[in-house]
């Protein structure tokens, strides 16, 4: 089996999020792509107001209809912030015949050497770089330290990289363009502007009727009183 693995806070989750996955399915023939919305992702200060029941259901909505797509609450269970290492371990224990595809974008993919135990990722499985529109991919001896990134080959023909110890790919692969991003979003609803057409319609009607996004970021109105996380890009 060739299972996709997609993280992130999907706060909220859209059309973007959904058409990389699907691409990534389509263009490296995968069996299978499980959401994992994330608890409190590591890297970013920036603030999520809207809990993480609310987010897992916003993702349920988006994938309902489309059988390769799965979803995974193991971050939200797992206490503390959420490493990519420990989520990569226990999709591999939990089915450790499968051939696992991390995916993420290009922005993420560049900090990769900030992640905790980043060298042990690629041993585990296999990584999947949406690069965004545009924006031509980094060359090896941009990415630091260097002492590690001599140890991929470059296979140029099938656009990856090849980690030499284990033989996993990192694969380039570059998304259709959609201008869309979760920040976008929550903004537009605060100004009190349309997100048709940026998600799927059952999630626009979820976050509308939960009012998941209205909290003005001013203090002159009263925040509301959910549990609040760190977000990850």
């Amino acid at each position: 089996m060739r299972r996709g693995i997609l993280g992130g806070t999907f706060n909220p989750i859209h059309l973007g999020h959904l058409r990389g996955a699907e691409e990534a399915r389509e263009r490296l023939d995968l069996d299978e792509i499980c959401f994992v919305p994330a608890a409190i992702p590591p890297h970013k200060n920036e603030k999520i107001e809207v809990p993480a029941s609310r987010r897992l259901e916003m993702v349920r909505l988006a994938i309902e209809n489309n059988p390769a797509f799965s979803i995974s609450d193991v971050e939200l269970k797992r206490e503390g912030k959420s490493y990519s290492v420990e989520t990569i371990h226990y999709f591999r224990r939990e089915g450790p015949q499968a051939e696992l595809f991390f995916i993420v974008g290009l922005d993420s993919f560049l900090e990769v050497s900030t992640w905790k135990r980043y060298e042990d990722l690629f041993s585990l499985c296999h990584f999947v770089v949406l690069n965004r529109p545009g924006v031509e991919r980094w060359e090896l001896s941009e990415l630091k330290p260097r002492e590690f990134w001599v140890v991929f080959l470059v296979a140029e023909k099938n656009n990856r990289w090849i980690h030499g110890p284990s033989g996993h790919s990192i694969y380039f692969l570059d998304r259709p363009f959609m201008d869309i991003s979760s920040s976008e979003i929550r903004q537009r609803i605060r100004e009190k502007k349309s997100i048709r057409y940026m998600m799927p319609d059952k999630v626009e009607a979820y976050v509308l009727e939960k009012q998941c996004y209205e909290r003005q970021e001013s203090g002159d109105r009263r925040q509301k009183t959910e549990v609040r996380t760190e977000e990850k890009g």
